[in-house]
């Protein structure tokens, strides 16, 4: 149950706000402060879909186990990749709170991993 949870929790809490920035593309100048005639506001549109597949592998693992190590290792890339570019810029004011979102998701991936690999 509590395994479930925490998926849940990585899909639905941590990886469904930014993937709702591809429908909602106003999403991106409030999420990333960048400007819809900003060339690199394309990038980020497609950066909101690629958290759609994260959020779906999330939600998939929370009900069939077959699927978490493959979860696991996705979500860890997409988290773990941006907080290590996050740190390696110099941790910039305008992203402090998705690197904090994406902190406060950490415990339960470590969770999930740890069930996924080791339980």
């Amino acid at each position: 149950m509590l395994e479930r949870i925490s998926w849940l929790i990585l899909a639905l809490l941590i990886h469904l706000p930014p993937f709702s920035a591809f429908f909602v593309p106003s999403l991106i100048s409030k999420l990333y402060n960048v400007v819809p005639d900003d060339p690199n506001f394309a990038l980020l549109q497609h950066r909101s879909a690629l958290f759609g597949v994260v959020m779906i592998a999330c939600l998939w693992a929370a009900f069939d186990p077959d699927v978490r190590k493959l979860a696991v290792v996705l979500t860890a890339l997409s988290m773990l990749s941006f907080l290590a570019i996050y740190f390696g810029y110099g941790q910039p004011s305008s992203l402090k709170t998705i690197a904090l979102v994406d902190g406060i998701g950490l415990p339960f991936l470590v969770f999930v991993g740890w069930k996924a690999f080791l339980g």
